[in-house]
This record gives structure tokens, C-alpha cells and sequence, in this order.
């Protein structure tokens, strides 16, 4: 939803051709933290057209090559637009890898939890430590925005540390609550009871 989304916003700044939305992509999200590749862009393009959002014209006569489309904003792109901005965005921190992968781990028994947890552990400090180098080479006076984005990325970082350092003093109590169970309902239809019968009992 938010590559569609950008893409409108940025159809709704000027017309674009399908490789500078990328380019102003990726300039926007900074670089490689989002990396989205050609295909998808077109793919989104193609749905937008298809949910007349966006359209396309000829670029014959701009000093472009002719085989390349414009994609230009519709009035209902600029409507569908208008209302991602006035609603708020979903976290999704509840889908995490590495949560599913230690309950996983405890679960199945064919890994050592402590050894899952040390090992994201000693992952997330590497991160932590390329994103600070990455907010450090950036120049306050002209990429600010970028540098709240690096920051933002290491808080999450930070807290995803202290949230390991939580679990780890409390696996031993995990480990001996029980698994909760989803209850497995019989495939078939319901046996009907005799009372709901249309014909009556056998004789005696």
C-alpha cells in the first residue's frame, strides 16, 4: 500500500515515466533501506491504470524517446491520495521473524533458545552499528530528513535489544507455560438429534 500510495504522491507533484518514479523512490526512502524493484513499480502502475488512479500519454515531441510512457495523476488518483494522508498507518510489530522463530524453536525442541536470542542479539548490534555510521555520513544542513529516518531506525533497534534482554531473563518461564491449543473441529455435518426428525421412531 505505500509503494502505490508514494507513487501518487509523487504522479502529483508533475508527470513522470515509470524509471524516475523509482529514482524519486528510492531518493524519498533513502536508497537501499527500500529497495523496490522495476517490476513492481510497473506492476503498480499497471493496477493503478487499471483503477483509473493514474494515466498514461505519449511523450512524442518532449525530447524523449517515443517508446516511453508518461504516467500522469487522475482526479480520483488525487482523491485516493487525500485519503492515505488523512488516515493513520499500522505498525506491524506484532509479525515479527524472529518471535515466530524462538516460539518455533521452544516448540519443536530442535533449537536452544538462549542460542536464537544471542544470535539475533549479536545481528541487531551489527545493524545498530551500519545505521549509525550511515546517520553519521549525512550533512545536517542538506539531508536532515534522512538523518530523522536513521534515527527512528535506531530506536528500533535499541529497543529491540532491551525487548531480547527481557526475554532472555524470562525464557525459563516461558518454557514451562503451557502451548495454547487451537481445539480441532470434526469435518463433516453435525449428527442431527432425534427430535429433529420428520419421521417417526421405529416401532418397538
Amino acid at each position: 500500500m505505500s509503494v502505490r500510495n508514494a507513487i501518487l504522491g509523487l504522479l502529483a507533484k508533475k508527470p513522470r515515466h515509470g524509471y524516475e518514479l523509482r529514482v524519486a523512490f528510492s531518493a524519498v526512502v533513502g536508497g537501499a533501506s527500500w529497495d523496490v524493484k522495476p517490476a513492481q513499480i510497473y506492476t503498480t502502475l499497471d493496477r493503478l491504470e487499471e483503477s483509473g488512479l493514474v494515466q498514461t500519454k505519449s511523450d512524442i515531441g518532449e525530447g524523449r524517446e517515443p517508446d516511453r510512457r508518461i504516467y500522469a495523476i487522475t482526479r480520483d488518483g488525487r482523491h485516493a491520495l487525500k485519503e492515505w494522508f488523512a488516515d493513520g498507518v499500522t505498525s506491524e510489530h506484532q509479525r515479527d521473524e524472529f518471535y515466530v522463530k524462538l516460539m518455533i524453536g521452544l516448540i519443536s525442541e530442535e533449537a536452544d533458545p538462549a542460542r536464537i536470542i544471542q544470535t539475533q542479539r549479536v545481528k541487531l548490534f551489527q545493524e545498530l552499528h551500519d545505521a549509525t555510521a550511515q546517520r553519521d555520513q549525512y550533512d545536517a544542513r542538506a539531508q536532515l530528513a534522512k538523518i530523522f529516518l536513521s534515527d527512528k531506525v535506531i530506536m528500533h533497534l535499541e529497543a529491540d535489544l532491551r525487548w531480547l534482554d527481557m526475554i532472555e531473563m524470562r525464557i525459563e518461564a516461558i518454557k514451562k507455560q503451557p502451548l495454547d491449543e487451537v481445539e480441532i473441529r470434526k469435518r463433516g455435518r453435525p449428527k442431527k438429534e432425534d427430535g429433529g426428525s420428520t419421521h417417526p421412531p421405529p416401532a418397538e
